[in-house]
């Protein structure tokens, strides 16, 4: 089903059965895809806030991460069905911005979720993870648990450019003890101990073919950083196929329920857990706000991050795996 169809049934039918009415406040979802678990879990947020709330929601996807001109048709086709406010979890955060510039034009409040835009003033507000300090959390946990051995590391990214993707990275190294990297180092740092760096798209398949390739150039890797979940699954896969799973440490970010049971399986050493329901669920908040009394949101807020982790390692705080299947992307 393509966008332009979503968003015409979206706008015929409410979200889980409530009335169409002229009066309801209209709110607009767009992710970067459909079938990423993380967004699933926010859409879903979304859904039940919406409908606590009264208001109608339009949700639309890119056809993968990275496909900014699918968002850019999703704001035009939300903006002309009445939305007043647009969440989005910008696939590019500098190609989107002249459709959010003219959205935001035409008096609607855009919201950025998880991901800002560069500059991140270009929306009216963020809700997201800080993912410097993400980064950072697993960076520690992976540092603690080599305790001064040697180490080559693998880094699994996102794509260029991404300022969720830069943030992760970078928090990871400065975790592991590298100096001069701040939240505001807009590049891909590299220290010596990173044999590799390669891009996954956040996919599995993507992260299976990266790691392969990262253990052709050498097989001596001993530490994964993956972007996310999916990635850190396709790697464990191509661990597993070299025979290297039980002598090579993953460390990743997300925390959604699937990548919490692969932390306790020993797939995933430790992750970093965020809260797309809680983004979603302020953002709609936040847009029922801004119907009924013109209000907006400004600046940013932090919905939280938690390291998962059933080994406990020295100074680094964090929750196990019963917590995090307790909390994986809940509020």
């Amino acid at each position: 089903m393509n966008l332009q169809h979503s968003i015409s049934l979206a706008v015929l039918t409410c979200v889980a059965g409530i009335a169409c009415a002229a009066e309801q406040p209209v709110i607009g979802l767009i992710t970067k895809t459909e079938t990423n678990p993380f967004f699933v879990k926010m859409k879903e947020g979304a859904q039940l806030r919406a409908t606590a709330l009264g208001a109608k929601l339009l949700t639309a996807a890119g056809k993968s991460d990275g496909d900014n001109a699918g968002q850019v048709t999703a704001i035009e086709n939300m903006v002309s069905a009445g939305a007043k406010t647009i969440l989005i979890t910008p696939s590019d955060a500098k190609a989107i911005i002249p459709a959010i510039k003219k959205a935001r034009d035409k008096g609607v409040m855009v919201i950025a979720l998880d991901s800002p835009t560069a500059p991140q003033t270009a929306t009216d507000g963020l809700f997201a993870t800080d993912n410097y300090q993400a980064g950072i959390l697993i960076g520690q946990y992976a540092k603690a648990s080599f305790a001064g051995k040697p180490v080559k590391i693998a880094m699994l990214d996102l794509f260029p450019g991404h300022p969720v993707g830069i943030t992760r990275h970078n928090g990871f190294l400065s975790g592991f003890g590298a100096s001069g990297i701040s939240a505001a180092t807009t590049d891909l740092l590299k220290t010596a101990d990173v044999v590799c760096m390669a891009d996954t798209y956040g996919d599995q398949g993507k992260g299976q073919t990266a790691m392969e390739n990262c253990l052709q150039k050498n097989p001596e890797i001993n530490l994964v950083y993956t972007i996310n979940e999916p990635a850190a699954a396709g790697a464990y896969k191509a661990l597993k196929a070299a025979g290297k799973e039980k002598t090579v440490m993953i460390v990743s970010v997300d925390g959604g329920c699937a990548g919490v049971r692969d932390v306790k399986a020993g797939v995933i050493a430790a992750t970093s857990q965020q809260y797309p329901m809680r983004m979603a669920d302020l953002a709609v908040e936040a847009g029922v706000t801004y119907a009924k009394t013109g209000k907006k949101v400004a600046g940013y807020t932090d919905t939280g991050v938690t390291l998962i982790s059933d080994k406990v390692v020295a100074g680094v705080e964090s929750k196990d795996t019963a917590f995090g299947l307790g909390a994986c992307w809940l509020k």
